[in-house]
């Protein structure tokens, strides 16, 4: 197991001590339990992973078992992972995910490709007391304590079981698991009370914005993009306290999303100023200040994402009324139509944008800009 010691994609050298028959003050090793023990790109597969298993999409699983295994995840972590989630979203997924797990495991050892089996949790103690460590568990996820009155018996499993048993279990640490939560509750619909709290407890248990954000990217990069714009909406509304708001003022305004870098490079295509911060597969996260949006133009050869992040914008095709651009809005623009979008007069606005379907030779047809009486008029 690739477990963290101090900063990020250090492994520890003294697994022994995040057993849970360690001392159970904080030490150095308990404190590797609050970060990730993945690579960017192999928490993006893993992401993947635990978002189709909800859907119980299993050819796309299927791919992103290959492409994680190949990453260098093992076998312990996503069977791990596709374990724990039975308790989110029903034994049936989590073991045909594991049927799949296993089929995959025996077509790449027949081909000879990359299979690491990695290390098996640590043996509980024979005095492992699970619902007193459950129960710890789960008010540090929480925040404070949580009693689900109503239900003793779902109380106690989840508190026993879930935070107890299965938490105890140091083939994956707190970060990772609650990672893997999100992913899964971002593939279903009807659970945002769930997501939006497991959004705070990924938080409470070490995983950062940043990584939180590359959960958002890694379900649009993997091609889950209704999934991503679901996760973008509760994560924009969960996290839009005053703060957080995007402010009028270019010297004043704050994102949760990096701004990334003045977007030189296309700022003869745009009217205004944005910025540009590039994330892995292929995905940008395209920021535009108020009123700022891009020329018309046309994708040939390939259909563009956007999935709305931050602050409210409009897109636009040619000869129809404009669309509102919030958090979580997801817009597939089809080949071959002409088309702009940018941020409202009012508020800045971030976009992520990705590239689906790209055939030979794809490209981009830049064209006139958008007036500021087309803009009025679309937007008003």
């Amino acid at each position: 197991m690739n477990l963290l010691c101090e900063s990020l994609y250090v492994p520890c050298s003294q697994r022994q001590c995040c057993s849970p028959a360690a001392p159970k003050q904080m030490n150095k090793c308990e404190n590797e339990k609050m970060n990730l023990s993945f690579t960017t790109e192999q928490a993006a597969y893993m992401s993947a992973i635990a978002c189709n298993e909800a859907k119980g999409d299993l050819v796309s699983l299927e791919t992103a078992i290959h492409n994680g295994l190949e990453a260098g995840l093992t076998v312990s972590q996503v069977k791990e992972a596709l374990s724990q989630l039975y308790a989110y979203t029903g034994f049936p997924r989590s073991l045909n995910a594991l049927t799949v797990l296993r089929q995959v495991i025996a077509d790449r050892q027949a081909k000879g490709a990359k299979v690491q089996m990695g290390e098996e949790p640590s043996t509980l103690p024979e005095d492992y007391d699970a619902l007193e460590q459950g129960t710890a568990v789960q008010t540090q996820l929480s925040g404070k304590p949580f009693d689900y009155t109503f239900a003793p018996a779902t109380d106690y499993y989840l508190k026993a079981h879930l935070f107890g048993d299965i938490f105890a279990r140091d083939n994956l640490t707190y970060a990772d698991r609650e990672l893997v939560t999100v992913s899964a509750l971002s593939g279903l619909q009807g659970v945002e009370p769930q997501l939006k709290a497991h959004i705070a407890g990924a938080r409470n248990m070490g995983v950062t914005e940043e990584q939180l954000q590359g959960i958002v990217v890694a379900l649009a990069a993997n091609g889950l993009l209704d999934e991503a714009g679901r996760l973008a909406k509760n994560y924009a509304e969960l996290s839009n306290g005053e703060a957080n708001k995007p402010s009028n003022s270019a010297s004043a305004q704050t994102f949760v999303w990096p701004q990334g870098k003045s977007n030189d490079a296309y700022a003869q295509y745009f009217v205004g100023n944005s910025y540009l911060q590039p994330y892995w597969g292929g995905v940008a996260n395209v920021t535009f200040e108020p009123s700022c949006r891009n020329n018309w133009h046309i994708h040939h050869g390939a259909v563009q994402v956007l999935i709305c992040v931050s602050g409210k914008g409009w897109y636009q095709e040619w000869n129809k009324p404009a669309v509102p651009l919030t958090p979580g809005t997801v817009i597939a623009i089809p080949e071959g139509v002409k088309h702009w979008h940018g941020a409202a007069a009012d508020s800045w606005m971030q976009h992520l944008a990705i590239h689906t379907r790209e055939q030979p030779g794809a490209s981009n047809e830049w064209l006139e800009p958008v007036s500021g009486q087309q803009y009025k008029q679309a937007t008003h």
